[in-house]
């Protein structure tokens, strides 16, 4: 009978060190963060454009600039085309799509423009819609009209 305790004893030390190694790596992993920067990003922006953290993606603000021009387009739905696309390109680095999006929050000059987004906004989705909020805003950087952040789980 004795002999079985200190068999019993190495057995539930062993069980406990990989349970509580397996959580350790675990959280580890969950931990490592990974920035994702757009391409026409400033190297002296005090931001990054999205930071991954396990299998989910925070991504800052953004608006619907024209990477190539710097400014506003003149259609409203070009705007909102732009802005959308640049999360788009920004999930795809992340290996994610639009579909993961968990939380959207979009800051609008004008909500009177409220119907013109969701009706660009609702096709770039193939599943249920992430949960929002469409905030006014009395001014946004550089003259644009909505900007736009978000939080993503890969699923």
């Amino acid at each position: 009978m004795n002999r079985r305790i200190p068999v019993l004893a190495v057995i539930l030390a062993v069980a406990a060190f990989f349970t509580v190694s397996g959580a350790f790596s675990q959280s580890e992993s969950q931990s490592k963060r990974r920035a994702i920067n757009a391409p026409e990003r400033s190297p002296q922006a005090p931001y990054s454009t999205a930071i991954l953290v396990g299998d989910t993606l925070y991504m800052a603000g953004r608006t619907g600039h024209d990477p190539k021009t710097g400014k506003v387009p003149e259609k409203i739905e070009d705007e909102i085309n732009l802005l959308l696309d640049r999360y788009k390109s920004t999930l795809a680095q992340a290996n994610m799509t639009m579909d993961d999006l968990v939380y959207v929050q979009i800051a609008c000059t004008d909500l009177a423009y409220y119907d013109k987004f969701n009706a660009a906004y609702k096709t770039y989705f193939s599943k249920d819609l992430p949960a929002r909020e469409f905030i006014g805003a009395g001014s946004l950087l550089n003259g644009g009209h909505f900007e736009m952040q978000a939080i993503a789980v890969r699923h």
